[in-house]
């Protein structure tokens, strides 16, 4: 059960706490059966600690690009530390020249670092230092070899995404029709603020054979009871003012509203060692997990752009033009995140959520990883400065879905359909990736 955070001592109304909060800016799992001790997860641990400082402290990515970018990171790591360890199915492929007296945290250190360098070569120098400092601790033993396997792994993979489309270009449409998506967000001279990142839906997925596939069934009708009823609760739930949100749900959406692949690969680090997993179990998590969310990621902003639905602010201003009686106009209205980026209205449509989706994506992994849902974890955010405490994976994503609605950025539709979209990324994973070797 998911508890409050501790460190929030005074409750206050809805623009005091987001001033405040944005200034503070067991269960087993299978192992191998190995005729030595397993070696523990640390050096997983150590660069994907590395990654996320380069993708994100450094580079500055939002969840949508980063989860690319740890996805191709863990998926070498993967498959460098599998080809000496072995017991799975490869990603890509193992490298030829693995042999089992090979070093496995020389191979993933080389494997990540190569990576990152590629992808960020800005940042080779400290990238180098870091890679220096991990194989200065590791036996000579073997170290040359795992070096070896670890480039190779690296190389693999930036030939598998050489041309994947990040980064292509994008039109974006705005509407101005009923129902149609239009940005909420404007620079000081007025023009629209759109997303630096409308691409990542045109991006070739990581394992999903066609994110069309996964298409979501769409925003209910304007002028259904159900759409009715998801504004209504935005509405009420959702506003800067309101007075049936509780505290603890104010918190609960300004958390949320961290960096998501920040939040999520602090858990799996977490999780490693809660876990106790070793080093194959856990370059195995990291990979399946970052995975997952990338092909949610891309899914999800593939479906957005299709249907291009508005955002509650724009549609509970703009009600008297929805044709639904049941819906009224508020022309003065403002969600609970009417401060400074990140805690806006996103500049992009919005159905389906992008956070519940891919959150959907790495809950069902874990679910699926650990053979059940009773997982006792904390996460803690950076941007509200509080932990929350869950015992369930299953509790965790119920409170991202309502959160976006407490937000008031996204309609329960958009945030249950979401979760559905990422629940079937999960799902094609666990049947046709990181399966046990023949």
């Amino acid at each position: 059960m998911r508890t409050t955070s501790v460190n929030v001592r005074h409750r206050t109304t809805a623009i005091v706490m987001l001033a405040a909060l944005i200034a503070t800016l067991g269960v087993p799992v299978i192992r191998q059966a190995d005729a030595v001790e397993p070696t523990p997860a640390d050096a997983v641990v150590e660069w994907n600690t590395n990654a996320q400082v380069a993708i994100v402290g450094v580079a500055g990515q939002g969840p949508t690009v980063a989860y690319l970018h740890f996805a191709m990171v863990q998926g070498a790591v993967y498959d460098a530390v599998n080809a000496i360890v072995g017991g799975y199915e490869p990603y890509l492929g193992s490298p030829a020249m693995a042999d089992p007296s090979d070093s496995a945290p020389a191979a993933l250190a080389q494997a990540a670092h190569d990576v990152l360098v590629a992808l960020f070569p800005t940042q080779q120098g400290v990238l180098d230092g870091k890679l220096t400092t991990s194989l200065a601790q590791i036996p000579d033993a073997g170290k040359a070899g795992g070096i070896e396997v670890g480039a190779a792994a690296a190389a693999a993979m930036l030939a598998a995404r050489t041309g994947d489309g990040r980064f292509s270009p994008f039109t974006v449409i705005q509407g101005t029709e009923p129902g149609e998506w239009r940005s909420t967000a404007f620079t000081s001279t007025g023009a629209p603020v759109v997303e630096p990142a409308p691409w990542v839906g045109n991006v070739t997925p990581f394992i999903v054979p066609d994110v069309e596939a996964l298409r979501s069934d769409g925003p209910n009708p304007l002028t259904s009871e159900a759409y009715a009823e998801d504004l209504n609760e935005v509405k009420d739930h959702g506003s800067l003012d309101s007075t049936v949100r509780t505290a603890d749900q104010t918190e609960a959406a300004v958390f949320w509203q961290a960096n998501q692949a920040v939040l999520f690969n602090a858990l799996f680090r977490q999780l490693a060692g809660t876990q106790d997993l070793d080093i194959a179990e856990a370059a195995r998590l990291f990979a399946m997990a970052n995975l997952a969310a990338a092909d949610a990621s891309i899914a999800c902003w593939n479906d957005k752009y299709y249907q291009r639905f508005w955002r509650p602010i724009t549609a509970i201003r703009l009600a008297d033009t929805d044709g639904d009686p049941a819906t009224v106009a508020d022309p003065n209205w403002a969600p609970l995140f009417s401060s400074t980026p990140p805690l806006t209205t996103p500049a992009f449509p919005e159905h389906p959520s992008g956070h519940t989706a891919i959150s959907g994506a790495v809950v069902e992994t874990l679910k699926n990883f650990f053979g059940t849902d009773k997982v006792s974890f904390t996460m803690f955010s950076g941007l509200s400065g509080t932990s929350r405490e869950f015992d369930r994976f299953s509790v965790a994503i119920k409170e991202i879905i309502d959160a976006r609605v407490w937000a008031g950025i996204h309609f329960r539709t958009a945030d249950t359909q979401g979760y559905v979209m990422g629940r079937k990324v999960a799902h094609i994973l666990e049947r046709d990736y990181f399966l046990p070797a023949a």
